[in-house]
């Protein structure tokens, strides 16, 4: 039971201490090169943020225009209806109008 518990210790311990130990080796000093390859990739990132960018802007107003053009569309179609149930108001008054003095022609 001794060995048993001082192996349990003995293990925490060790545990213990590879948990504090670095875990990525120290970074070495920039060569030119390194260096050089680091400012080529920054300007690649910055170029395709700006593409990015503009095509972002180019879709936006695509879809403004198409917003646009879809809420042109359904105002034209809502004055069109609209012109059709008023003349087809005004065509069932003139029928309704009609229906009594055929009734009182029919009477006679």
């Amino acid at each position: 039971m001794n060995k048993l518990l001082a192996t349990l210790i003995a293990g925490l311990f060790v545990s213990g201490a590879f948990a504090q130990a670095p875990a990525a080796p120290a970074a070495a000093p920039a060569t030119p090169a390194a260096v050089k390859a680091e400012v080529k990739a920054d300007a690649a990132v910055a170029k395709a943020n700006a593409t990015e960018a503009k095509t972002d802007a180019k879709a936006d107003a695509k879809v403004k225009k198409a917003v646009t053009k879809s809420h042109k569309t359904k105002a034209k179609a809502h004055t069109k209806a609209n012109k059709t149930k008023a003349k087809a108001r005004a065509k069932a008054a003139e029928v309704k109008a009609a229906e009594p003095a055929a009734a009182a022609s029919a009477a006679k």
